[in-house]
């Protein structure tokens, strides 16, 4: 597995980002915006879109960050995704989202919800330290017109200060 980078992403990288969302499989998982709302994000200081990079520029993935204006410090996981999959970028662009929340933020919590039949990405956020804190039941709906349980997963400062 390789290190993966952090930069902030820039409107240059809106193109990357729609692309990525946009993989065979990736609409079950993990969503997609149009230009417009991710131009909007971008300017909106609730918001942190990051890209995760692997050796010159290379980018491999993207992460966007929700809720910094939360008071009470719970900040989501909006969205994390790679664009070569199986090659460990994503493990890695998730600890050095975690790692950058953490160690640049004020939040106390980082959560996300995840849909139940993505095994693998709810084993590598169980792997770098996010607990299950319950599911939401038939809250999604998937493309095909059915609907399914998200699980909610958080992971909370003190347990990444004793994970690392």
């Amino acid at each position: 597995m390789a290190a993966v980078t952090l930069r902030r992403a820039t409107p240059d990288d809106i193109g990357f980002i729609m692309r990525t969302e946009r993989l065979p499989g990736y609409d079950s998982f993990i969503g997609k915006f149009d230009e417009n709302e991710h131009q909007r994000q971008l300017n909106d200081p609730a918001f942190l879109y990051f890209i995760g990079e692997h050796g010159t520029d290379l980018p491999v993935g993207f992460a966007i960050l929700s809720g910094l204006d939360n008071r009470d410090g719970n900040v989501c996981l909006k969205r994390l995704a790679v664009a070569t999959p199986d090659k460990g970028y994503g493990s890695h662009l998730l600890l050095a989202i975690i790692e950058h929340t953490f160690e640049n933020t004020p939040v106390h919590r980082l959560w996300l919800d995840v849909v139940k039949e993505n095994t693998r990405a709810s084993s590598v956020y169980r792997k770098a330290g996010f607990k299950q804190e319950g599911t939401l039941r038939e809250s999604a709906v998937m493309p095909d017109g059915r609907r399914t349980d998200l699980v909610m997963m958080s992971i909370l400062r003190p347990e990444w200060t004793s994970h690392i």
